[in-house]
């Protein structure tokens, strides 16, 4: 798709504190994001911390020119980096002048993102800021006692109000981060805004062939860290029936895969669990259409795109009760919910579908593949467009 005739294309500046090479569903978004508003004809440009030291730099690459900023490692976290504003705000100001952008989309309140905004409200232009973000996201990596935490928590909220309120448009992926952010960060106008799918990609195209496995399956997709809780999903495998030989494969890389890698072991599931690492796009989807099940155990998903790729390619799902995960299974029917870390519960939901005859999990499969039609990326592009060129939140709210 791209701009019609009578819209001139617009300089988009997306801010961007985690991008790839970063694993994560934020960094994922910036990067559809970008590549979708170059494929509209736009001139693109994103700004991020680069993946490891090193002075400032520009790399072209096809979704957009992305600019690397000098960042820092930090000690608690496997590849996240930390911009210091001393070292990056003359380089956005000049960025700024460089680029003369219409409009900036911050995805984030934290540095990179802030620093921006307040550059670009100094300047007139206007803001779309988005939120992929709970401030819980944090603790894992917070070596505080967890009464600290939730006064760094309390703090963040209001550093996101701070910032945020100054946007002139301020999205996130769920209705539920919407509430969370009017609740906690006091934002009275939050427009709940899908980061948005392809779905057709993880079809089976016409005469594709791909050969399901041999044992019945489960998958999980994303990065390995605690939030994710990928030890009850594991011990849940245990403790399904021996009959039916459940399977595990885990897709991606994180700092508990050593952890993980030493429960399997304890368990006696070396032959029962694979774990596959990061994986290319084309592997990911493959591996997507071969699963009989996925399962996303995560408490702090915003809205889970893996879950929505998983769906794309027709399979049932088996999600915690948490955070926007519910909005994602309707019970029964493509899947079902489980209590938060009760292993117990996800072991029997994962046998409940595992042992349907084929139709009747081919039907849930269907029915999550309906369910995401809403998601498409080309609407959520759309809505992001009319947002930059000017549509203010009841414009675009349904």
């Amino acid at each position: 798709m791209t701009t019609p005739a009578d819209q001139r294309p617009l300089t988009i500046l997306i801010a961007a504190d985690t991008y790839p090479p970063h694993v994560n569903g934020a960094a994922q978004f910036g990067y559809r994001l970008a590549k979708g508003m170059t494929g509209r004809g736009h001139d693109v440009h994103v700004l991020a911390c680069r993946a490891d030291n090193g002075p400032s730099f520009t790399e072209f690459r096809s979704e957009a020119a992305v600019h690397r900023l000098r960042s820092h490692g930090v000690p608690t976290h496997e590849y996240f980096r930390i911009c210091l504003p001393w070292e990056i705000k003359k380089e956005i100001s000049l960025l700024f002048e460089r680029i003369r952008p219409d409009v900036v989309h911050i995805q984030s309140h934290y540095m990179i993102g802030e620093h921006v905004l307040y550059e670009a409200v100094k300047r007139g232009v206007r803001v779309v800021a988005t939120n992929h973000f709970m401030p819980e996201n944090l603790n894992p990596f917070l070596p505080f006692p967890q009464w600290f935490k939730d006064i760094i928590g309390r703090i963040s909220w209001k550093d996101m109000g701070k910032v945020m309120g100054q946007a002139d448009v301020v999205t996130t992926p769920t209705p539920l981060a919407a509430k969370a952010m009017h609740d906690h960060a006091f934002l009275r106008k939050v427009l709940p805004l899908s980061n948005g799918i392809d779905s057709a990609a993880y079809e089976l195209q016409p005469g594709e062939v791909v050969d399901p496995h041999p044992r019945p399956t489960v998958m999980f997709a994303g990065r390995l860290a605690e939030e994710k809780h990928v030890d009850v999903l594991i011990d849940a495998i245990a403790k399904t029936p021996a009959e039916l030989d459940v399977h595990l494969e885990i897709v991606g890389g994180g700092e508990v895969r050593p952890a993980l890698e030493a429960q399997v072991a304890r368990l006696g599931l070396d032959g029962r669990v694979r774990f596959l690492g990061l994986a290319s796009d084309e592997d990911l989807r493959t591996a997507y259409i071969r699963a009989d099940l996925f399962c996303m155990p995560g408490t702090a998903e915003l809205q889970s795109l893996v879950t929505l790729e998983a769906m794309s390619a027709s399979t049932p799902v088996v999600l915690a009760d948490a955070m926007a995960l519910p909005h994602l299974v309707r019970d029964g029917e493509n899947g079902y919910l489980f209590r938060p870390n009760d292993s117990d519960d996800l072991a029997r939901k994962i046998t409940r579908i595992l042992q349907l005859p084929a139709d009747q999990r081919s039907a849930m499969g269907q029915a999550s593949r309906r369910m995401v039609e809403p998601h498409s990326i080309q609407g959520t592009l759309q809505t992001f467009e009319d947002l930059y060129r000017g549509a203010g939140f009841e414009e675009k709210v349904v």
